[in-house]
């Protein structure tokens, strides 16, 4: 092992993040250091090990905070503590989550190695390859000679809110443990063939690609005209296109990812991130899973569905304050009795955003836009059911809308504190026998994609102005909460 870390106490946030940061640095080098020296012949009766850092806290009062305040206070006085990994990955964040918690309790932040040991795999740096032949070289299994990833360490309880603290054991200080978080960082490199320096703090979701090709065009304009705000482009690949710069960087991978990421930066992740997660709930859930361990301000739902209702017309938008559940694949971190309530902040961008595209407002606004309840289901042809079956269902729940997608990313958003909304275009009405007849589609999604990726690009952006200790919602939060965002 590394020499042992003393503890040190911290008065500045900025300084305690930096004492992270050196100390990640320095264990992760060590098992890196390790695995070369073992692959060129090094001494293979020993163990390798190296600890995650770790943020601790203590507070000794009931002390009042601001209550308006959903995140950056302890629920009670205490130990607390989190293990960290990549903070320069998340230096804004943990700088500002240590900054509220000082401000707050004014208390000291205490920075120390933990008893959570690196994986070997998590140890090396985004990009590396590792030789294959270098790895045989070494003749005892790796899971003898170092640490591997431990399923038991990347489970969700306290996000889920079902962690129960051991007698002795600290409480939790943040919803994610340092090994989920780097599991999740390594997967969404795999789904989005892009890295997680890249996303930005506001997410759109869609179900078709349509979306992407139109954001796409959109963001290279703006790069071209170099006037925006948006200081760069990234598409999968890490193809990286600089404002006002004439060509991109980077080499596109031969065939696309299952879920791929395009990201128009803004400094301070401050920018739109756009993911084609493709069709389903299973695609939702596990894309959200990931993403959360980045602790995004939003995620809103871009797509199509289909209209229940007779007054709806092709092209008219939806908007969720309510969803139906019956995707099935968060049914047990998230039972369904759970409500999944709107979000007035989310809500009201999005009304305004698509009322200042299409020039409506007020009660004209109601012509091509509906506000109701949205069902999201996991058989893609519910419609050949017997109708007494899903259709009662989605009529006593006075569902307007269905889709595949919109409820799990909702129901994810609500799990893991991440503002959520969804804004539907409806594209066919099954129960009414409106399908799009041949040519018929190239068309409407022609039109009606590029009006509707207006609408959630500005909402975006509404959003983004707005203060962030407004945006998060306190109601996100249960009982017993964790300090960090």
């Amino acid at each position: 092992m590394p020499e042992p870390f003393g503890k040190q106490d911290f008065h500045d946030a900025k300084k305690a993040v930096a004492a992270l940061q050196a100390l990640y640095d320095r264990n992760t080098k060590f098992l890196r250091d390790s695995f070369t020296t073992l692959a060129a012949g090094g001494d293979e009766s020993k163990r390798y090990r190296a600890f995650y850092p770790q943020i601790g806290v203590t507070t000794t009062s009931f002390s009042q905070v601001d209550s308006r305040q959903a995140y950056g206070h302890m629920p009670t006085p205490g130990h607390f503590a989190t293990t960290i990994t990549q903070p320069q990955l998340f230096e804004n964040y943990l700088i500002e989550q240590l900054r509220l918690i000082m401000r707050n309790h004014g208390v000291t932040v205490t920075v120390s190695e933990s008893t959570t040991p690196i994986p070997l795999h998590f140890a090396f740096l985004e990009g590396t390859y590792v030789d294959g032949a270098a790895a045989e070289r070494i003749k005892r299994p790796i899971r003898d000679l170092f640490d591997v990833p431990d399923l038991d360490g990347t489970d969700d309880q306290i996000a889920n809110g079902t962690f129960e603290v051991a007698f002795g054991e600290p409480r939790p200080l943040a919803p994610f443990t340092a090994q989920r978080i780097d599991y999740s960082l390594h997967r969404m490199t795999h789904y989005t063939a892009t890295s997680p320096q890249h996303f930005q703090n506001f997410v759109l979701f869609t179900n078709y690609q349509f979306y992407i090709d139109e954001f796409v065009a959109r963001a290279r304009e703006l790069m071209a005209n170099g006037d925006s705000g948006y200081v760069e482009f990234v598409e999968p690949g890490n193809v990286v296109t600089r404002t006002g710069a004439a060509a991109s960087e980077g080499t596109p991978p031969p065939r696309l990812p299952q879920m791929p990421a395009y990201h128009l930066k803004k400094p301070g992740h401050g920018g739109i991130t756009m993911v084609n997660i493709g069709v389903g709930p299973s695609n939702a859930k596990t894309i959200t899973d990931h993403i959360a361990v980045l602790r995004p301000h939003a995620w809103v739902m871009l797509g199509h569905c289909a209209g229940l209702r007779n007054t709806q017309a092709l092209g008219d938008y939806v908007l969720a304050h309510a969803y139906v559940r019956e995707d099935h694949v968060l049914d047990d971190d998230l039972p369904v009795w759970v409500p999944i309530p709107p979000l007035a902040e989310i809500q009201v961008a999005l009304q305004e955003a698509v009322a200042e595209v299409t020039g409506l407002s007020g009660y004209d606004l109601k012509r091509i836009m509906r506000t109701g309840t949205v069902a999201t289901i996991d058989n893609r042809n519910w419609e050949l059911r017997d109708q007494r079956g899903p259709v009662q269902r989605l009529s006593q729940s006075r569902a307007i809308a269905l889709d595949m997608e919109s409820a799990t990313i909702a129901a994810n958003g609500f799990r893991f504190r991440v503002p959520y909304g969804t804004l539907l275009c409806v594209s066919d009405k099954p129960l009414h026998g409106e399908l799009k007849l041949p040519g018929m589609a190239t068309e409407f999604y022609k039109r009606q994609v590029a009006q509707h990726l207006t609408i959630g690009i500005k909402a975006m952006e509404k959003l983004a102005e707005m203060p962030m200790e407004r945006l998060h919602s306190r109601k996100l939060r249960s009982f017993s909460e964790t300090a960090f965002q």
